[in-house]
């Protein structure tokens, strides 16, 4: 079949293995919403790649008909800039969680960032160890009860987006488990985006850490406490989008239109392709419960810069134009001399 007409379902890219999750993990929908963006972008699954590292979210590659790699602990950035930098062809993905990817992985995660290799991140945010039985994680709240901090936590977190942003990452949006339309667009946007693309999912752990996410996630809260942006439209929220984000200073503010002097056309546009980050960092780390405004959900950032992989590829090009290979009569045609031991 010609690759133009040919289609994929979702089917087509779940493997026979039986998914060892517990049941009401977050994992379950996420890996849901995968097999549909993958679906919906339509590449062949012996053209995919889906690396992890260690922990509950990195199990996720057993259950993709793809090609898959289990690594080791915060090392699953490493190898898959391995595979997109000696296979670009592939479409790579990385799926890992905020103690694997933040804490030995730190390291791999920003660098990979800032080199800007076109790998898509999954980034599980539950906000504690799951695979090792609830300690707490990076971006533990803090004061956060665990297994490893009985009276509390006396630190405070990562915020994801901080971290990407800071290694000059070019795209980073967000999403949560229980938003399967949000989550597979963000999916598709991040794979269609060419450079790094770091997509943080706010997911719950049904085991450890029960609701952490719930002001976002319970009906009842969710459509006053998130927001989701859309590349060129008006940043609106709460019951029937009566409410908008603008700017005061320098600084964001929520307000209802209507209210206090202020009309549709205060109302911040968003957008993502603009090279500054201050304004993404700034949507980035609202919180209803850090400054009362609304989650940003959606793609926050998305813009253009020179990737990694491709300019290794155009590199040896080049290299190998100036100096094309040689048989190895012509090496030993040559005046080099070389004296083996």
């Amino acid at each position: 079949m010609d690759a133009e007409t040919l289609r994929y379902q979702p089917k087509d890219y779940k493997s026979d293995q039986y998914v060892r999750w517990c049941p009401g993990c977050g994992d379950h929908a996420l890996l849901s919403c995968l097999h549909k963006a993958m679906a919906q972008l339509n590449i062949e699954p012996h053209e995919t790649a889906v690396i992890s590292g260690i922990g509950c979210s990195s199990r996720l590659p057993y259950y993709m008909n793809t090609y898959g790699f289990h690594t080791i602990h915060g090392r699953g950035a490493a190898v898959a800039t391995g595979v997109k930098t000696a296979k670009p062809e592939l479409s790579v993905w990385l799926t890992t969680g905020d103690g694997d990817c933040l804490a030995i992985g730190g390291n791999h995660f920003i660098h990979m960032v800032r080199r800007n290799i076109d790998i898509n991140v999954l980034l599980m945010n539950n906000k504690i160890y799951g695979l090792t039985k609830g300690q707490y994680s990076p971006t533990s709240e803090r004061g956060s009860k665990t297994k490893s901090s009985p009276f509390g936590t006396v630190e405070d977190p990562f915020r994801p987006i901080e971290l990407a942003l800071g290694a000059r990452g070019t795209f980073f949006a967000r999403c949560i488990d229980v938003d399967l339309s949000n989550a597979t667009d963000v999916l598709v946007a991040a794979a269609k985006h060419k450079g790094t693309s770091v997509v943080e999912v706010l997911q719950n752990c049904v085991i450890f850490n029960n609701n952490v996410h719930k002001s976002v996630t319970d009906k009842a809260s969710k459509i006053e406490n998130t927001i989701l942006l859309k590349h060129g439209e008006k940043m609106l929220f709460g019951q029937d989008n009566s409410k908008g984000l603008v700017l005061d200073g320098w600084n964001i503010k929520a307000v209802t239109i209507g209210q206090d002097g202020y009309t549709l056309d205060d109302v911040l546009v968003h957008d993502a392709h603009t090279q500054d980050s201050a304004l993404h960092m700034k949507l980035g780390l609202m919180s209803p419960e850090d400054n009362g405004l609304p989650l940003a959900l959606g793609v926050i950032r998305d813009v253009e810069a020179l990737v990694y992989d491709e300019e290794v590829t155009k590199q040896i090009k080049t290299i190998q134009a100036k100096d094309p290979v040689r048989t190895l009569t012509n090496y030993l045609m040559t005046k080099d001399v070389w004296e083996v031991k």
